[in-house]
């Protein structure tokens, strides 16, 4: 008997991410750019999966879309909301053992907290997606800014042993604070650790008190930054656990969701 292969499709702003699952195991995962045109990405995504697993496209029994441009899809059988899709996503991503009560999602353009009970189902969540402070663009800005890569931030900012005070809530502000410790002569992986901190304080303050129960898992490209990562523990003084394949969450939760309406 054939294996029955499902797929979700994370249509973000900055990245299109696809997850294959065979039953409830991830087989692989692929990103590329978003792009101007989401059907052809799409289409050359699952195509790619399809070739890397040796499986025909007719393999894949159904494709479920979430994120951005979701209904925008057309590949896709149907869609669902980018919130539902994470929920989702933990119960095969979470590493070994934890049980996450809250989900820090760090998109390219908004970062979310979704709050989950113990049975992975949404019980509210918050979302910034009115300024890019705080999300993995604000990162890249900041690098380019800094003359490093989105790769470097993160160990860079490790080695700062004194990290500088950034106030600016604002991107534009926030830029023109960094153009100004940079002229101080302020070392760049001060300048990264103290963004990390901003940026960690910023969603921290999106948290709902009363929702603040169960482990806490890290997702989204920003999950990747473990300078971001750090900034969490320190300012919430617990341990933050960094999901499996967290830049795609999304659409694994996505692919699982599939496979239960196949």
């Amino acid at each position: 008997m054939a294996d029955n292969y499902y797929a979700g499709l994370d249509g973000g702003s900055t990245y299109l991410k696809a997850a294959l699952l065979c039953g409830t195991r991830v087989v692989n995962t692929m990103v590329c750019n978003t792009g101007i045109d989401n059907n052809t990405s799409a289409k050359q995504l699952i195509g790619r999966l399809c070739e890397k697993e040796g499986i025909r496209d007719s393999d894949i029994k159904y494709i479920m879309a979430t994120g951005y441009s979701r209904k925008i899809i057309d590949i896709a059988d149907d869609d669902i909301s980018e919130i539902t899709a994470h929920a989702f996503g933990v119960r095969l991503t979470a590493p070994e053992g934890y049980r996450p009560g809250m989900i820090i999602d760090i998109g390219g353009q908004d970062s979310k907290i979704i709050y989950l009970d113990h049975q992975y189902t949404v019980k509210n969540f918050t979302m910034n997606d009115k300024c890019a402070a705080g999300t993995g663009k604000f990162m890249e800005v900041i690098a380019q800014i800094l003359e490093t890569t989105i790769d470097q931030v993160g160990p860079l900012s490790l080695e700062s042993t004194a990290p500088c005070d950034i106030n600016s809530t604002c991107v534009v502000f926030a830029q023109s604070e960094v153009i100004s410790l940079i002229a101080r002569k302020y070392d760049r992986k001060d300048i990264l650790a103290g963004m990390h901190l901003s940026m960690a304080k910023r969603i921290i303050k999106m948290m709902k008190k009363s929702e603040k129960g169960g482990d806490i898992l890290m997702t989204g490209g920003g999950a990747l930054n473990i300078g971001i990562h750090k900034a969490f523990e320190e300012e919430m003084m617990r341990d933050v656990y960094v999901a499996n394949h967290p830049q795609f969450n999304g659409a694994i939760g996505a692919a699982l969701i599939a496979s239960g309406r196949a």
